[in-house]
């Protein structure tokens, strides 16, 4: 069972604190993001998934756009992450 500070440090946490946000804030924080960014935290909340260039380009032949990148974090944030 977390404590109540737990619960504050990972919301402190950078990659954790998007999934306290509603849509309009984590649209609003993500205009702020680069597209290594969005990379770097779809990799860490999703390690299977084919962000990274190398990954995209030998699985699927094309790299993931930055607007792809906003969406897939705002689904996976709406889905509970």
């Amino acid at each position: 069972m977390e404590t109540q500070e737990q619960k504050e440090l990972i919301r402190k946490h950078p990659n954790y604190r998007l999934i306290f946000m509603n849509e309009a804030e984590l649209r609003e924080e993500l205009k702020d993001w680069t597209r290594e960014q969005l990379i770097s935290w779809l990799c860490w909340n999703d390690p299977n998934g084919l962000y990274r260039d190398e990954d995209g380009m030998a699985e699927v032949g094309r790299i993931m756009t930055y607007e792809e990148g906003v969406e897939y974090i705002m689904r996976q944030v709406g889905d509970g992450g």
